[in-house]
């Protein structure tokens, strides 16, 4: 009840999440980077008590309320019992997180998670968290990372749609799935599809032909019909892409979560950001959200069709 009020402040906040090793933390570094250079107020608040080593400078830090060896000794708890316990220990002091928030300048904060999934697929201790901030009028919306590389195994690309519609359901946020890594996405195989197929997620029916032909997975034929089923019926689910060395990449990310979150820049962002985007191209056609990306970091892109490469060439010509 003594908890500091947020009403005034109105401000805007990115929640990053995914599995160990997504990029998390090495996004969050970059997005400040980005937005600071766009005129943002923007500050990085590290809710994972494990996170160690960070490469930027967080302004808010779960560590300094509950640290994480301090619960391993004390509770003789393993490090996921642990970090459980700590997310736990948060919602029940969230109120120290919201004074927290309320001390900083910022109006625009980066929250940097930790990656383990059952956080946000079933356990509630972060979905209580953000609900009560989004109550105090947080406008919140989830950042989805997940190796770009899983698009090369039907299987774990799979697993990682279930889990994001998981994810999706569990925290009911706005929310933007991101293939992270995207320069690394042909790393551990070709491509079986067009990347758009994974993007937009279009008929997984194609999927479960490959796993049908993989002797092992075929005994799996029906849970997997399943999962599918699921995925498709619900419909939610869909990726953006991610190269955090990129500007360019970087910027069309940021544009998909502002939509997605409702945020609004000022006259001054907007001539900061043409400036930085000048080579931008402003055409938003589907077939350019993943040709660029396609061309560079795929074998097939590699070696496009003419026919794809004419008709890319006519719709430059019109939008120019």
């Amino acid at each position: 009840e003594n908890a500091p009020s947020l009403q005034r402040v109105m401000p805007f906040g990115q929640v990053v999440i995914g599995p160990p090793g997504s990029g998390k933390t090495t996004y969050c570094r970059a997005m400040q980077e980005f937005l600071r250079a766009l005129g943002r107020k923007v500050a990085i608040v590290n809710l994972d008590p494990a996170n160690d080593g960070l490469p930027y400078e967080a302004d808010i830090d779960l560590s300094d309320l509950v640290q994480l060896e301090e619960v391993m000794e004390k509770l003789k708890l393993g490090p996921n019992g642990a970090l459980m316990y700590c997310m736990e220990f948060l919602a029940q002091n969230d109120s120290w997180l919201k004074e927290q928030l309320c001390a900083q300048d910022a109006k625009y904060f980066l929250f940097d998670l930790p990656g383990q999934v059952e956080l946000y697929t079933h356990h509630n201790a972060v979905s209580d968290i953000l609900q009560r901030l989004v109550k105090a009028d947080f406008q919140l919306v989830a950042v989805h990372l997940v190796d770009a590389h899983y698009c090369s195994d039907p299987g774990k690309f799979i697993s990682v749609l279930f889990t994001s519609l998981s994810t999706m359901l569990q925290l009911a946020l706005p929310h933007v799935n991101v293939l992270s890594k995207v320069d690394l996405i042909e790393q551990f195989g070709q491509l079986p599809f067009g990347l758009d197929f994974f993007t937009e997620v279009l008929d997984l029916s194609f999927l479960l032909g490959q796993l049908n032909d993989d002797p092992f997975m075929r005994r799996y034929k029906e849970l997997n019909e399943k999962m599918i089923g699921l995925v498709e019926d619900q419909g939610l689910v869909s990726f953006s892409t991610l190269n955090v060395q990129e500007k360019e990449s970087m910027h069309k990310l940021l544009q998909t979560v502002d939509k997605a979150v409702g945020y609004v820049f000022g006259e001054v962002e907007s001539r900061t950001t043409g400036s930085m985007m000048s080579s931008a191209m402003s055409s938003d056609l589907s077939y350019f959200k993943t040709a660029d990306v396609c061309e560079k970091y795929t074998a097939a892109g590699r070696s496009s069709s003419p026919l794809a490469e004419s008709w890319k060439m006519e719709t430059e010509d019109e939008t120019s």
